[in-house]
C-alpha cells in the first residue's frame, strides 16, 4: 500500500510539473538605452502593463553604452528568452543584435531608434515599431504655421521668422528628421525663415534650458519661435523664457515639442507651451508586446490580430496627433 501510495504520490508531481511548465508565461527580455530618459521609462512602463497575464519581461538598462547592451542580448539569449524588445543605443548597431538573435530563431523588435532598413531585412523576425519622424516633424511645423496665420504680427517689419531649434541627439534619425521636416512644412507655408541658432541638447530639460538662456543673452527679442525635437527640451526653453520675462504682461512667443507628456500638457495648460505632437508611449509599448508575442506563434500579421498599421513593414508606425489646449481632452 505504501508503494502505491508512493508511486501515485510520484505521478502526481510529474504531472503538476508538467501542467506547471505548460503554463508557464513567455519570457521577454527589455533592453533599453536609457531608462531614465522619460520617454522611454513611459514606453517601458507600457511594456509590462501590457506583459500582465502574457509575458514575464526582464528589463535591461544599458546607460547609454552600446557594449553593455551587446552584452546584455547575449546573456539573455543564453538564458533562453523567447523574444527581445530592444531600444538600441546606437541604430547603426542593429544589425550585429539581429545577427545575434537569428540562430536563436526568436524575434527581436526595435523600438524609439530605427534600425536601417536593409538591417530589418536580414531576418524576417525583426521589426521597428515606433513614431514616423517625418510626421511628427511636419505636424510640429504645422502647429507654427497656424500661430502664424493667425498671429502675423509675430513675423515683425521683415516678415521673416527668426527661430531656434533644439535639437535631441545628434545623429538620432528622429532628431535629424523632426527638424528637416518641421522646417520644411513652414517652407511650404511660404513662411520666410532665419535661423538665429540650432544646437543638440541631448532631448535634455536642464541641458536646454541652459542653451536658451545663452540664445536669450545673445538675441533677445530677435528669438521669435522656439522649435523642439521633443517636450522636455520645450520645457527647458520655456523655464529658460519665462526666466526672461516672457509669459506674463502679454508677452509671449510660440514654443513647440514632440511626445505629449503630462508636464507638457501641463504646460499647456498654462498656456507657455504652444502645442506637442503625441508621440504615444502608450501605443508603442503595447505594439511592440503584442508584436512580440505574435511573431513567437509564427504566424501571419493581419488587421484581424494586430491593431496598427501594417502599410510599410518592416516599419510599423504608430500615428502620431496634434495636442494643442483646445485638444487635451
Amino acid at each position: 500500500m505504501r508503494r502505491t501510495l508512493g508511486w501515485l504520490a510520484g505521478v502526481w508531481l510529474i504531472c503538476s510539473a508538467t501542467v506547471a511548465v505548460g503554463y508557464d508565461l513567455p519570457r521577454i527580455g527589455v533592453l533599453v538605452y536609457n531608462g531614465t530618459d522619460t520617454f522611454i521609462s513611459h514606453v517601458s512602463a507600457s511594456i509590462e502593463k501590457a506583459a500582465e497575464g502574457r509575458a514575464q519581461i526582464l528589463f535591461r538598462d544599458s546607460n547609454n553604452s552600446q557594449i553593455v547592451q551587446n552584452e546584455q542580448v547575449s546573456q539573455l539569449l543564453a538564458e533562453g528568452v523567447d523574444a527581445l524588445i530592444v531600444n538600441a543605443v546606437d541604430r547603426t548597431s542593429a544589425v550585429y543584435l539581429i545577427r545575434m538573435v537569428v540562430p536563436y530563431g526568436i524575434p527581436i523588435v526595435f523600438n524609439n531608434r530605427e534600425p536601417l532598413l536593409e538591417d530589418l531585412l536580414e531576418y524576417d523576425k525583426a521589426f521597428y515599431v515606433g513614431n514616423n519622424p517625418k510626421e511628427s516633424g511636419l505636424m510640429c511645423g504645422e502647429l507654427i504655421a497656424c500661430y502664424v496665420r493667425e498671429h502675423p504680427e509675430i513675423l515683425g517689419e521683415d516678415q521673416v521668422m527668426q527661430y531656434v531649434m533644439l535639437k535631441g541627439e545628434p545623429g538620432h534619425q528622429d532628431a535629424e528628421l523632426r527638424t528637416v521636416y518641421s522646417i520644411k512644412a513652414l517652407k511650404d507655408a511660404g513662411i520666410q525663415l532665419e535661423r538665429l541658432q540650432e544646437t543638440s541638447a541631448m532631448w535634455e530639460r536642464s541641458i536646454a534650458q541652459e542653451k536658451m538662456a545663452g540664445f536669450i543673452a545673445s538675441y533677445g527679442n530677435r528669438i521669435e519661435c522656439v522649435i523642439s525635437n521633443n517636450d522636455e527640451m520645450a520645457l527647458g526653453a520655456i523655464e529658460a523664457l519665462k526666466a526672461a520675462g516672457y509669459f506674463s504682461d502679454g508677452r509671449t512667443i510660440p514654443v513647440v515639442g514632440v511626445d505629449a507628456t503630462s508636464a507638457a500638457r501641463e504646460a499647456l495648460q498654462e498656456g507657455t507651451l504652444l502645442g506637442t505632437v503625441l508621440n504615444n508611449a502608450e501605443a508603442q509599448g503595447n505594439a511592440a508586446l503584442s508584436l512580440a508575442l505574435l511573431l513567437m506563434e509564427e504566424g501571419p500579421l493581419s488587421e484581424d490580430n494586430f491593431p496598427y498599421p501594417l502599410d510599410h513593414k518592416p516599419y510599423l508606425w504608430i500615428p502620431s496627433e496634434i495636442v494643442t489646449r483646445d485638444t487635451l481632452e
